[in-house]
């Protein structure tokens, strides 16, 4: 009987730790993109493993919402001390049709920018699967050679793996967007 329980219990315990459950369904948000970086160099989601990554889809034309929110990465990834190490700031442009590797090199090239952070670019059809892998919005507005692209202003956090964290929403100051990613990285979030 005590041969019995014991087993019982210990299935018990395996059981409620999880160690028997599948793995976790692959999040809605990221997944497979072919794109090429800055330098021109074929690049896949692969890039995104090894480090917490802060994904930001924008264009390098955009006059306020791109330079604005690339800036409050930077900034917050100042805050983080010695944390920064392990996040990259990864920029993948909406915009295939003008953003060619050089223009994102230029564009991510500014002075308040790290210098590690990641521009991506592709094709048009590269780039809307990279936006549906995502779930982010753009579209074209207006014709001509001024035209501006709408498009979704949050950045997504990945974690070292590859996989989906959270979102944090446009607009927030360094300083919450520093403790938001302190805290995934700590397991808080």
């Amino acid at each position: 009987m005590a041969g019995l329980l014991a087993v019982l219990v210990a299935g018990g315990l395996i059981l409620r730790t999880g160690v028997l459950d599948k793995a976790p369904p692959p999040s809605l948000v990221g997944g497979p993109f072919q794109l090429v970086d800055q330098n021109g160099k074929p690049t896949t989601e692969a890039a995104l493993k090894g480090q917490w990554n802060a994904v930001f889809f924008g264009f390098t034309y955009c006059p306020d919402v791109c330079p604005g929110t690339l800036q409050a990465l930077a900034a917050a990834s100042d805050q983080l001390g010695p944390k920064a190490k392990d996040l990259r700031i990864v920029f993948i442009s909406v915009d295939p049709d003008r953003d060619k590797p050089q223009a994102v090199k230029d564009f991510l090239s500014g002075p308040t920018l790290p210098k590690t952070i990641l521009g991506l670019t592709g094709t048009p059809e590269q780039t809307a699967a990279a936006a549906k892998a995502y779930r982010v919005y753009y579209k074209k507005a207006g014709d001509g050679p001024d035209y501006s692209v709408d498009h979704s202003t949050a950045v997504y956090l990945m974690d070292p793996k590859g996989r989906f964290v959270k979102v944090i929403p446009y607009n927030l100051p360094p300083d919450e967007i520093a403790r938001q990613i302190r805290d995934a990285m700590e397991g808080r979030s």
